[in-house]
């Protein structure tokens, strides 16, 4: 019988989490907007009340009858990203609650602060100059279902800029991009041109990610859509040279799989694998390298989810929460976590797609 790791992976969370607020690591910041985009496309897929009803659950508890946001601060990109399943909650009610916390997240870019070119920083506070990859997946989550809800399309205007700096800024070879751009040079890790010095698998992740989201969201005759369009083509052409002959799945640093104590992440992977499933299904790319590349991916995601005595999954051999790093051995050597945040959600983005298109 076919695995619904899908399926598994969200009972799994429902359990161990009962209120999406105790998924790690704070009540409101992108985790839980990962988690339950993740749970809305499922739920698109198959239906289930219950995925529905918990991510209600979540947004009311969140959002007051004035729209006001229990936790939201707007000071940085990561807390910027739950917003987007606010989002996702008043396209599918239209209940005025929502639309004006929406209106608040939005306005709360306003002020944000940039590069000089407009790329917007990763934190308003921390972290001076640093623009990260993480932070383009993490702000335009929002914006993108913002600009398509309500009919803003200067959203998707700066999509369009927000994904053109950051390839500026952090293209290194073949569609890679490194982890983060530091604007004169400020951050420790800086090295030529303001580059961070290692293409790391998450980070890679959280570009594929917001690649496929922008080409599911922004109307195709937006110069955005064609932007992201040739990024992702791009993007995975790089990435099938890459991917391991045994596991399937792609390395911490992502471009150096020889190199000493470097290891598969299924966290990352799991990112690449949604992005070549949904390239497939889009028609972005085709071809039997691309299909297979999206079926081993998933093969490997499959081997890293494991029933544990309880009967729920664990998601092995990723990290958690890891910033950007200073040197190849900080990338591989962080430690890593069971069922760390983010790779738990990435595996049910990668089977949320993938057995939509079995």
């Amino acid at each position: 019988m076919k695995r619904e790791l899908a399926k598994e992976l969200a009972e799994t969370i429902m359990k161990r989490f009962p209120r999406a607020e105790e998924y790690p690591y704070r009540p409101w910041s992108y985790p839980q907007g990962y988690l339950l985009i993740g749970m809305s496309k499922l739920w698109e897929k198959t239906g289930e009340r219950e995925l529905l009803e918990y991510i209600r659950a979540f947004c009311d508890s969140r959002v007051d009858s004035d729209g006001g946001i229990k936790g939201f601060t707007g000071c940085s990109m990561d807390d910027m990203m739950a917003g987007a399943i606010l989002v996702r909650m008043y396209e599918l009610t239209g209940e005025e609650r929502y639309a004006a916390a929406c209106r608040n997240i939005y306005k709360a870019f306003a002020d944000y602060p940039r590069t000089r070119e407009g790329g917007f920083l990763h934190d308003r506070y921390r972290y001076p100059g640093e623009m990260w990859v993480d932070g383009v997946f993490m702000g335009q989550m929002f914006y993108c279902r913002y600009g398509r809800a309500f009919g803003e399309p200067s959203c998707f205007d700066e999509a369009k800029r927000q994904l053109e700096l950051i390839y500026r800024y952090c293209h290194s070879h073949d569609g890679l991009l490194v982890h983060a751009y530091s604007e004169d040079n400020l951050a420790v890790w800086a090295g030529e041109k303001g580059k961070s010095g290692y293409i790391w698998s998450e980070g890679l992740g959280w570009y594929a990610l917001i690649l496929s989201e922008i080409l599911d969201i922004v109307p195709e005759d937006h110069p955005a859509w064609t932007t992201a369009e040739g990024q992702l083509k791009e993007l995975l052409k790089g990435l099938l040279a890459l991917q391991d002959k045994e596991t399937g799945l792609w390395y911490q640093v992502v471009d150096q799989p020889e190199r000493e104590d470097n290891w598969c992440d299924v966290s990352g992977s799991a990112m690449f694998t949604y992005a070549f499933r949904s390239a497939l299904r889009r028609k972005t790319v085709r071809g039997a390298a691309y299909e297979e590349a999206a079926a081993r991916g998933y093969e490997g995601v499959l081997s890293r989810a494991v029933v544990n005595e309880r009967g729920l999954v664990d998601i092995y051999g990723a990290c958690e929460g890891l910033c950007v790093q200073n040197s190849y051995e900080a990338y591989v050597h962080y430690p890593q976590k069971i069922n760390g945040q983010e790779a738990v959600c990435g595996c049910l983005w990668a089977a949320a797609v993938s057995e939509q298109e079995c």
